[in-house]
Parts: structure tokens; sequence; C-alpha cells
């Protein structure tokens, strides 16, 4: 990988280095493996080496415990030789005082480990040495496989903190450095992924770069420390090439991932732009099982978010009938397999196979958030109760295991974990999986009525595919974690089912639930996998917007108050009221309290515009104007902060900050949704609660800046096609007139929830002409309610229809 990576460099690296790195390993391909791997051990590369990134997608591996080495000890901030041991005899060094999961998870390391920040920085510049930066997150499989096998190694981690100003960061905590350093990973390398290996000059520039390093030799591929080692010698005898290769790769990029808008643009033709993004998922889509590839398979909920929009916009054409059928027909089936998590609820990260059976067990928080989204959209758009019932489970999960008693959000879960408290070494999905044994003898009992005196067990493995031998084909476990486990997996309809056995359907339904609650208790017996703790503002806007909209859809009040808790939450522990800026995270300490570091990190672009929508997304679920003034005073913040005042558009961090080398605007929709997609459409929303025309306006040039991309490749902004479309197609202003508390207000605010329009906003016109909106919006004060009962008005740019009191008279308008 090293080798492509220097050859891919080839066009923007100078030639001097390319050479210099080409001569390294070329001398290091005579030297007989067994010798290179002498002093550290071989270790042979795995077939999949990096956790996801795109073009880097792994299925499920091998992981092992931690282990605690004794010996030299480094005390935090000091050298390693004026250490000393920490408890257990471990080495302990300055991370040990982070806050971050992931790198708490390196505090034992013999590395002098630095979080990036000013010391490490001014140590590489008064030193005059690179910095070697890792890069990764806490639920990372193969980060974990890195420090065991390289950053524990003594003898690696001397080299490492001898020569080089090593620092340590989590993605999650610091996507703006992750985002820059990945860029020129993936530009040298032809893909990127976690952990990320980037060496850099003490000004911060790049040379060198890849992923997964194993810690030995194997073949041609060399180990980490043959890789540190040439580092260093090509530091030492030829700097000069590598600092000029770090400046020409820095100044390729900025040309290479330059986004802006030309003088005079407008926006490309909404119709045209969607109808190509459609096409384009049609040609990726798999009819089978639904998504939009053969394996590995992710939820991708920006791409299901938009083929239900575009089938709004399109309802009377093949087309759109079509593409709401690969919508619902992808959520069937991901509800159906083993991506999601039929006894303890959620869903996984992503499945390894095309039919969504073997999942990499992690879960992520912004997944949980989106596919609730997409779950309660389905059924709002198709009356499934399917979708409600999935939407329902996925929030069940988010209060249950990922919730912080103070309101917020936890970040993930990971994928591994030991199967026994007395385990050594941890396995891909040892918490959630099952052998036919263990579930015979959890349901032993024979089912009344059942054909063959069938017992719980029996109906439980037919209808979820639970085989004696295991059901989780070996190609899909490569390192045999899984082998004679089963991933539960929905095989059989109900009717199918009961039909088998010989039971009514309620019958088999009543069976099937006792026991997924069995399994459950069980479950709680055994050690769960790593919690990540963090708290982050981006995802839980998100998550915001997943309680808020699932709660008014289905007009449940205490999901609605739970989206409350969180919007409060967010208010409380990462709003600096003072700056009058909004904080990227927070953690839960030692005593379970929110806790925050001595040097908060400020919000990035993503931070802000997931939380707009997600208070945008409340409001329209509480009409509380209270969330919609902070959602206003978001925005203007946001603007001042990262709205790029030549190209247009947003960049993803702020341009002041001297540390990062780029200036970058994130270019594509993926697990995530770009901020910038979110904010073409947050600030859609707010010009029409607000009455700033000038946000509709820049609504217009951040699209205008993205046209190129939108035109060519749509595929990879769907969400922000579904910003262009509600640009094209004019929101409608939905305004209910009358009191919040009464009973005709709430009937036709249920009408108007439970209904898919992904363009309108909704409204209260409670009479108050000193509140929030009717000091924006003066014309409101003409629209008044009929004969004393709430009444709606459509409107679009404020042209109204004829007023409405009966709920069904404004579904019918709503939809012409």
């Amino acid at each position: 990988m090293l080798r492509r990576a220097w050859a891919l460099s080839l066009h923007i690296n100078s030639r001097a280095a390319t050479q210099s790195f080409s001569k390294i390993f070329s001398r290091l391909e005579k030297i007989p493996v067994a010798e290179r791997n002498r002093s550290v051990g071989g270790s042979p590369l795995p077939s999949r080496k990096t956790c996801p990134s795109p073009g880097n997608i792994r299925t499920p591996q091998h992981c092992s415990r931690t282990t605690c080495i004794a010996g030299l000890c480094m005390a935090s901030g000091g050298d390693a030789q004026n250490s000393r041991p920490g408890h257990s005899g471990r080495y302990i060094n300055r991370l040990s005082k982070e806050r971050s999961p992931y790198l708490l998870q390196h505090a034992h390391n013999p590395v002098d480990w630095f979080p990036w920040g000013q010391e490490a920085l001014d140590k590489a510049k008064k030193e005059d040495k690179p910095i070697f930066l890792s890069v990764g997150y806490s639920t990372c499989h193969w980060c974990h496989v890195m420090e065991r096998e390289s950053f524990e190694d003594v003898e690696i981690g001397k080299i490492l903190s001898d020569n080089f100003v090593c620092i340590k960061v989590d993605r999650e905590e610091r996507p703006d450095v992750d985002k820059l350093y990945m860029t020129f990973v993936q530009a040298t390398c032809g893909g990127g992924g976690w952990p990320m290996s980037v060496w850099l000059t003490p000004d911060l520039r790049p040379f060198f770069g890849g992923t997964y390093f194993p810690p030995g030799d194997s073949g041609r591929r060399p180990g980490f420390k043959t890789v540190l080692l040439r580092i260093i010698e090509q530091w030492q005898s030829n700097r000069e090439a590598l600092e000029s290769s770090g400046k020409r790769v820095i100044e390729a990029l900025k040309k290479a991932t330059a986004i802006g808008a030309l003088p005079g643009q407008t926006p490309p033709h909404a119709p045209k732009v969607a109808q190509r993004c459609f096409h384009q998922l049609a040609q990726s889509y798999e009819e089978e099982y639904g998504g939009f590839r053969e394996s590995p398979k992710f939820p991708t909920p920006v791409n299901l978010m938009f083929l239900m929009s575009f089938w709004a916009t399109n309802r009377s054409t093949s087309e759109g009938a079509e593409a709401l059928q690969m919508a619902l027909h992808t959520m069937r089936m991901m509800a159906l397999g083993g991506i999601r998590d039929h006894v303890a609820q959620g869903f996984h990260r992503y499945s390894t196979d095309s039919s969504w059976h073997v999942p990499h067990f992690e879960k992520m928080l912004y997944d949980q958030a989106q596919l609730a989204v997409a779950y309660i959209t389905a059924y709002q758009v198709s009356g499934e109760q399917l979708f409600a019932d999935v939407a329902r489970d996925v929030l069940r999960y988010v209060s249950r295991d990922l919730s912080d008693k103070s309101g917020g959000f936890y970040s993930a879960e990971d994928a591994d974990s030991f199967p026994t408290p007395e385990a050594a070494e941890k396995r891909e999905g040892a918490f959630c999986v099952w052998t036919a044994g263990e579930i015979r003898e959890l349901l032993p009992e024979p089912v009344e009525g059942a054909t063959g005196g069938a017992t719980r067990a029996d109906i439980f493995m037919h209808h979820y595919g639970v085989k004696e031998q295991g059901n989780v084909d070996p190609t899909q476990d490569p390192h045999g974690e899984l082998s004679g486990q089963n991933v539960l997996i929905v095989r059989y309809s109900l009717e199918l089912t009961a039909a088998r056995f010989g039971l009514s359907m309620e019958e088999i339904d009543q069976v099937l639930a006792e026991g997924r609650r069995r399994l459950a208790e069980v479950r709680k017996t055994r050690p769960p996998p790593h919690l990540d703790t963090k708290m982050l503002s981006s995802w839980n806007g998100l998550m915001l917007s997943g309680f808020a909209r699932v709660g008014a859809a289905l007009g449940d009040k205490a999901l609605v108050e739970r989206a409350v808790r969180a919007a409060q939450f967010l208010r409380d522990h990462l709003w600096d009221e003072v700056e009058g800026r909004i904080l990227h995270a927070c953690y839960r300490g030692n005593e379970m309290e929110v806790e925050q570091i001595e040097s908060p990190i400020a919000g990035f672009l993503d931070d802000y515009a997931f939380v707009i929508c997600g208070l945008l997304d409340l409001h329209e679920a509480t009409l509380n104007t209270f969330w919609l003034g902070w959602a206003e005073e978001l925005q203007q913040r946001q603007d001042q902060l990262f709205w790029d005042s030549q190209g247009s558009g947003y960049f993803c961090s702020d341009p002041r900050d001297a540390t990062l080398l780029l200036a970058l605007k994130q270019d594509q929709d993926g697990a995530e949704p770009s901020a910038n997609s979110v904010s073409a459409m947050n600030l859609l929303r707010l010009s029409l609660y607000t009455g700033r025309q000038e946000w509709a306006s820049r609504s217009e040039q951040l699209l205008t800046a993205f046209s190129d991309l939108l035109v060519r490749m749509p595929i990879s902004l769907p969400d922000m096609v579904r910003g262009l479309m509600a640009q094209h197609y004019t929101l409608k202003q939905v305004v209910i007139c009358g009191q919040l508390d009464s009973e005709d207000t709430a009937s036709l605010v249920s009408c108007v929830s439970a209904l898919f329009l992904p363009h309108k906003v909704l409204m209260l016109a409670d009479g108050d002409t000193d509140g929030f909106l009717y000091q924006r919006l003066p014309v409101l004060a003409t629209l008044r309610p009929l004969e004393g009962r709430a009444t709606a008005y459509v409107c679009q740019n404020f042209a109204c229809t004829l007023p409405v009191t009966c709920p069904q008279e404004l579904r019918r308008q709503l939809l012409e």
C-alpha cells in the first residue's frame, strides 16, 4: 500500500522525495522477510485493513484484548526517562488527562503521545522534529489492532517517542484535522480509512501517509517499524526534498478541493438534476434485497430520503413509483435483516453481505438518528405499520443505551466485546450472536396447540433462521469468530410461521416477543461492548430531529418531550452563551456528570447545521417559538464563522484557524449528510419563518457553488438535491390560526404532521402580536380564525388558498 501511495503521489509530490522513497522500498524488497521480521515479529496483512472510509470497507475481523505491559513508563507531560509507573504497572502518558474515550484507550501506550494542540505543535518546532499523526476513533476495529500490535510494542514506542512528536487524534472530536489529512491520504493512496497514519513537517505539511500498518514486514509490504526507520533516515538525509514535497502537495490540494460559484452563475435546473440523481441511484440499486451495491451494504439514509422526496414531486410518473419502491423495499429488507438488532433494537453499522444478514456490529448514533427519520417518513408515505414500529424501536434503543441522564446522547457502541467474563480476547459480535443450544435452553417449553409438539425454541429458530451449526457463511467470517453462531434474521413472515406451526398470528407474535424478551435478559449478563460516552453537538442535533419528527408524526408526546430534553441539554452543556458559540463536544465524567475539557473545542459547521435543523424540527413538533429564536441566532453565528464570501457555500471549519492548511467544503452526502446540504434547506426554512429574504438568496448561492457536482454526479449529494428541489418548487407555509392547547388546533396540526410534505414549513398564529413570528412576519396579523374555530391557511409567499377548519379538507389541500 505504501509503494502504491507514493507512486500515486508522483503527480503532486516533488520528484526528489518520490525517488528517495522508491529507493528505500526497493532496497527493502531485497532483504529476506525473516531478517526484516526478526526484531518485531511478522504479522500477515489482513484482507481488509481499515475501518470504513470511502473506498475502504472491512469485513468482521479478529480483535484481541489490549495487553498490559510493565516496565518503562512515561509521566503525563514528561519524557519517558522522567516518568513514573501508573496503576497496575502500566505505562501512563499525557493522554490520561484527556476526556475522549479514544485518547484514553491509548493513555497506557509506551508512546509519548500528545493530543492535538499548541503544546505538541510548539514542541515539533522547538525540537525541529517531524510529526507522526495517528487518527482513529474508539469503536474502530483496526485502530484497536494497530494499538495492540504497534503502539503497545516497547521498541516501536521508543522509536516513535525519540524521533517524532507523536499526536493522537479522535476523528470524532477533531473532524477538521481528520478531514484535512484524510484528503491528503485519499489523494495519494487512492483511498482512505482508519486508523490513519500521516507524517508531517513541523509546520504541519504532510509528506507521507497511509492507514493501517502491520508491525513487521510481510512479503513486499513494509511493516510499521521499517516505515518509521526509513522515514527517519530520509528526514536526516533528504529533508529538503520532503519539505518541498509537503508544500507542493498542499498547493495541489488547494486547487483540487476548491468549490465556488462563478460570477453571474445560477443553480442548475432542479428537475433535471433530480432525475439524473434518480437514474444514477437506479443503476446501482440491487433489486433482490434492496440497497445500492452488492456488498458491503450501508443503510445510506440520504439516498432513501432523496428517493421518497423524488416520489413526492413525481407521484403520477413511473419513475416516481419506482423511486418509492426502491426506498420502501430497501427499508423492509433492512428491517428483517441481521443489520437490525432484533433483540435489543437499533441498527448496526453496515452489512458485510448482500442480504443484510451479517453486520459489522458497531452501532453509531448518527445512523440511529437518520434511520429513525427515514422509517417514520416511510410510514407517512405508505401507512405500513412495520415502518412506524421500526422507528419506535430505534428510539427505544437510543433512549435505553445511548442516553445520558443530562438529556444528551452518547456517540457509539463498539462491535467487539468479550464473549464471557473470563475471556482474554474480544470478538466481533460476541454480545449479539447465539448458538442453537443457547436458544433451546432459554426457550424449552412446548407451545400448546403447535404442530408436532413444537417448543418455543422450534418456532423462534424457524422464524429467525437459527441453525444448529450456525447460520453465518464462512466467507463472511474469515477469522472464525462467528463459527457455530447465529445472527438473527427474519426468514418468514408471521403468516408463514403461523401456518407452519398451526397457530394464529397473534399466538406466534406472542411466542416471538417472549423469546426476544428472554434473550434480551441474557444479553444483560454478557460483558457489554465499549460505549463511547462522548456527546457531540452535531450527532445530538441529528438525534434531536429523530425524536422530534417521529414524535410529531405519531402524535407521541413522550417522544417529543425527549426531544425537548435533548435541546435543553444542548443549550445547557454545549452552548457558550457568553461567546455566543456552540461547543463541539462534552463528556461523561467518572461520577456520571457532564464534564468539559479545559479548552473546549469550538463547534464546526456540522454542529451548527445539524443543531439548527433539529431545532426547526422541534419547533414544528412543539410550535414553541423559543426554539425557532435559538435557531435564528445560531444561523447568524454560522454565517459569521463559516460563510465563504468569495465563492459562496460554507467551510467545514473556521477558515481563520492557522493550524489548518486547507479551508475545505464537504462535497459528499455519505454516512452523514453534508452540512452544506443541510444548510441549504435550513436557510430556506428560516427565510420563511423570519422574513429574511437574504437567507433564501444565500441558499441559492450555496447551491450555485456546488453546481458542477450537482450536474455531473448528483448521486454524491442526494441531500443537497433535495434542497435544490425545495428551492425550485418553493416551500409552502402552513399557518394554523388558533390556540396551542385547544383540541381543534391539535387536530389540524396532527393532520399536517401525519403527512410527508418535504416542501413545507408549519407555524402557529396564536394572536400574540408581540411574539417571535408576528414581529418578523406582520402578514400573520391578517390571518384570523373563522367563527372562533382553529383555521388553517396553506400559502406560498403568503398568497393563501381558502381557509379551512376541517382536517380532511386541509389534507386534500396539502396533497394537491
